[in-house]
């Protein structure tokens, strides 16, 4: 499957526009899965299980550490053929109260020197009603489902915590755990509400909530790499005060240092995220910071360039318990997520 991937199906893939490529790399798996001899042969290629890599994390149980971010999945349609890869759990969303088209294509570019991708998706979602019709059809067996909730770009910031408060009424039958995304750079003003004060009243709603529930459910904060110590300091305290089930770290950046692509074609792509491998060192220093800090008190997913086994572990070694991919994926294939559970067993 890795020769194939590298040798045919990347290039043509990379031929195509960033969003048409992954519409039909999913598209093809659909395909695929629908037929018995493809079908048997990608559960085959892809499964690999061992008792080692279970994870009891938030009081759920991981059949492995390894998860999809938010972002590949944004509506919630992919479940089925993700979770064939082998992924311990997926992440779903961002999704917003209503539906968005999200920022003006293009807003999807690669970076192959960098391993890395820019986007400037803007939470383009078709919404929380359909996202709940989606979460409403048959799971496939041992798959955990997060839910990423963010606001609508109309929405003012002083009126957000509405938007988090019905993503969270209306996914909480259906998820297993949630992601608070205040941290994408291509929302308007959204991550000043990563700042203290509106911060801890937004997270303490929720948990307000959570704690009504006959059986509250683990919620998380996505932050951004571009935080300082302080602001990070901050972070640390209002887990701690909240009493917030775990940390996220990190989402894309807005640095564009070290990048191997030359200067002027990053510039003309324009503002958005940079995830992939040069996100990697960054995210594993968040990480290594809120672990040092937190201890095992408050367990951390770290994504941001994890692309091999060797990748994952930095990351697990600097404190995460949990660990995601998305951009790897399109640089790597499919097997990527075998290839690291291999990893972590040796």
């Amino acid at each position: 499957m890795e020769l194939l991937y590298r040798s045919i199906l990347k290039p043509f893939l990379f031929y195509l526009s960033p969003e048409r490529a992954h519409s039909l790399t999913i598209a093809f798996f659909k395909i695929a899965l629908r037929i018995p001899f493809l079908s048997a042969w990608i559960k085959g290629a892809f499964k690999l299980e061992d008792p080692r890599l279970e994870r009891e994390v938030f009081g759920l149980r991981f059949r492995n550490p390894i998860g999809l971010a938010a972002g590949f999945d944004k509506n919630g349609e992919y479940i089925p053929v993700m979770a064939h890869l082998g992924f311990g759990f997926l992440e779903v969303g961002t999704v917003t109260p209503r539906a968005q088209d999200g920022n003006p294509k293009p807003r999807l570019f690669r970076l192959p020197a960098d391993k890395a991708l820019i986007n400037r998706m803007g939470f383009n979602n078709k919404g929380l009603d359909y996202l709940v019709r989606q979460l409403q059809k048959p799971r496939p067996p041992g798959i955990l489902i997060g839910g990423n909730i963010g606001k609508n770009k109309v929405t003012p910031n002083d009126e957000a915590n509405a938007d988090y408060v019905a993503c969270f009424e209306a996914l909480f039958p259906f998820v297993d755990y949630f992601v608070v995304n205040v941290s994408s750079p291509n929302t308007p003003g959204l991550r000043e509400l990563q700042e203290k004060e509106p911060l801890q009243a937004l997270l303490q709603k929720l948990q307000d909530l959570n704690r009504e529930k006959q059986t509250p459910k683990p919620i998380l904060l996505k932050i951004a790499p571009d935080l300082s110590d302080a602001q990070l300091d901050d972070i640390i305290a209002i887990v701690r005060e909240t009493r917030l089930a775990g940390i996220i770290a990190t989402n894309t950046t807005i640095s564009r240092d070290g990048l191997h692509t030359p200067a002027p074609l990053v510039e003309a792509l324009g503002a958005g995220g940079l995830s992939g491998q040069p996100l990697r060192e960054r995210a594993t220093e968040v990480i290594r910071y809120l672990h040092e800090r937190l201890g095992e008190e408050t367990p951390i997913v770290g994504v941001g360039g994890i692309g091999s086994a060797k990748d994952a572990r930095e990351k697990l070694e600097a404190g995460a318990t949990l660990v995601q991919v998305y951009s790897s994926l399109i640089y790597e294939g499919p097997t990527l997520i075998r290839k690291i559970k291999q990893g972590l067993l040796t």
